[in-house]
């Protein structure tokens, strides 16, 4: 397995324009595919199936863990229940971990990082 790469950071959270055709829009650009909107900015993210995520997947985010309440996971199109491996860890660093399609966490990070709540999002890109 090789260790997960966080290739491109946009230094400020922001959200989320518009997703779909493999990419989202934000804070008036674009990125092709999966994003992490943590505290420290958006970070591009190189996972592209929820059946791939480990815990090292969400190293950046777990070493966030003091500055987020919840992480809103967005499995792709369809919800996908994280494995035990997963949910244990963010139990340990007392995150909440919330999946659902990637279009509900988008509209959901958007609302909870507007009214300014501890809230990241993982989200896989959608075609």
């Amino acid at each position: 397995m090789t260790a997960p790469t966080f290739n491109q950071h946009y230094p400020y959270p922001a959200p989320i324009d518009a997703y779909g055709n493999g990419g989202f829009r934000f804070a008036g650009m674009s990125h092709r595919g999966s994003l992490l909107l943590l505290p420290s900015g958006v970070w591009g993210w190189d996972v592209t199936d929820p059946a791939g995520l480990t815990v090292e997947s969400f190293a950046k985010v777990l070493g966030e863990h003091d500055r987020i309440d919840a992480l809103l996971l967005g499995t792709g199109a369809t919800q996908v229940f994280p494995g035990p491996a997963l949910r244990k860890a963010f139990i340990e660093a007392d995150i909440g971990l919330e999946p659902m399609s990637t279009g509900a966490a988008a509209r959901t990070y958007n609302i909870l990082q507007a009214e300014g709540r501890p809230v990241a999002a993982a989200l896989i890109a959608v075609a």
